[in-house]
């Protein structure tokens, strides 16, 4: 499932990231690579996708969230 088809305080992890060579220089810089554990903390439609993960909290733009595959825990 995608990052966004979550729901709040689900856990999960990453299962895989896609995009090009910039989407991922950005993405795996804050710390979201694959198998990386997280929960969802806020999931509201037309807003930022809030997560939680490596003890940080991590706000994602709706588009970026799409292209992050999960599996949950």
């Amino acid at each position: 499932m995608k990052l966004t088809e979550t729901t709040a305080d689900m856990q999960g992890r990453i299962k895989s990231l896609g995009g090009d060579d910039h989407f991922m220089n950005r993405i795996t810089a804050i710390g979201i690579t694959e198998g990386t554990p997280f929960q969802t903390v806020r999931n509201d439609k037309k807003m930022p996708l809030l997560i939680y993960l490596r003890e940080t909290l991590i706000s994602l733009n709706r588009a970026d969230a799409e292209r992050i595959e999960v599996e949950k825990r």
